[in-house]
């Protein structure tokens, strides 16, 4: 009896250790270490709030996860700007919070939740997620993922200015864009033609909107880089897709029915950048949107949350995020998260 136990142990362990080299390998990663001279707080946001406005600068919430490469990436390449740095340092208090952390928080009205609750309920679905707030405790600004510098520099002037007594955010874009650039967007084959009825389409399948514009650099990377990619094509294929221009006044008509143009549609949705894309359940209903960079994993897996209801068992995009990963890796194949 003990050799047949001896003989099953040695079985499990050969067992685990077969799983485990044909487990898939996880890559891109980037470990973070940020800024000293971010806030460091008690947590308690509504002293935060008023610490700052004592001192004439405005809150800052910077959500993060361990190993994120879209942290690492705001951190080691915007942060490092000598012009970002100096407006955050001068114009903010910066607070880092792990949005699958333990610590406590004492939010602004006075209720206390763990880091990773308080991200769920201000609905946090990715890092780096950024959210501004005004002296009364409002939020001004949310920047959802990872920002180039320049657009992330043009936010910090927007909130450090208190241009929002005077213009919402897209409107302060607008203000500060040059002449209508000229050309052409670039098209792919699977988007709609006009005229763009999106109150008539395929039954049960969802909706991908892709709100771009011309002359856009990280529009021609999400058709170089991303819309390509084999997997990114084939969950698109069962979707609905158009394209529109952020700033046009292409006719449409809404998937709730709704007679418009792509700009004002644009406006109504707090469509501020060029890329964004939103995605629609089959009854007209947002899913959840891109208006950041993504590498081709993220990209994949936003496509992949619209589809056969994951984003209705799983209401947190970065858990779902993390099961998919863990998924592919059983598998067998590598998960390669900054590629």
């Amino acid at each position: 009896m003990k050799i047949l136990r001896h003989l099953l142990s040695v079985l499990c362990l050969v067992a685990a250790a077969i799983a485990a080299a044909e487990q898939g390998r996880f890559l891109g990663a980037r470990e973070t270490e940020y800024p000293e001279w971010f806030k460091q707080s008690f947590l308690d946001l509504r002293e935060d709030l008023q610490e700052a406005t004592n001192a004439g600068r405005r809150l800052v919430l910077f959500f993060y996860q361990d190993g994120c490469p879209y942290c690492h990436l705001l951190v080691n390449r915007n942060l490092s700007q000598r012009s970002i740095r100096e407006r955050l340092q001068k114009d903010f208090d910066v607070i880092a919070l792990n949005l699958f952390g333990d610590r406590r928080v004492t939010d602004l009205r006075g209720r206390g939740l763990t880091e990773k609750a308080f991200g769920e309920a201000l609905r946090v679905q990715f890092t780096p997620t950024l959210l501004f707030f005004d002296e009364q405790g409002r939020v001004i600004l949310r920047l959802n993922g990872y920002l180039p510098p320049q657009r992330f520099e043009r936010a910090l002037e927007y909130v450090a200015g208190h241009h929002e007594k005077t213009a919402t955010f897209r409107a302060y874009l607008a203000r500060h864009r040059t002449a209508a650039p000229r050309g052409e967007l670039q098209s792919e084959p699977f988007f709609m033609r006009p005229p763009y009825d999106l109150s008539r389409r395929t039954p049960g399948r969802p909706l991908a909107v892709f709100f771009e514009q011309r002359q856009c650099p990280d529009c021609d990377r999400l058709h170089r880089e991303l819309l390509p990619d084999p997997e990114i094509r084939a969950l698109l294929e069962h979707y609905d897709a158009v394209q529109l221009d952020l700033w046009a006044k292409t006719p449409l008509i809404t998937p709730d029915g709704r007679r418009t143009t792509a700009a004002r549609w644009a406006r109504d949705l707090g469509v501020v950048f060029a890329p964004t894309f939103i995605l629609f359940d089959p009854d007209g209903r947002e899913i959840i949107r891109s208006e950041a960079m993504f590498k081709r994993f993220h990209t994949a897996s936003l496509f992949a949350y619209g589809l056969d209801g994951a984003y209705r068992r799983q209401p947190n995009f970065q858990r779902f995020l993390s099961d998919r990963a863990h998924r592919i890796r059983e598998q067998g194949r590598d998960v390669d998260i900054w590629r």
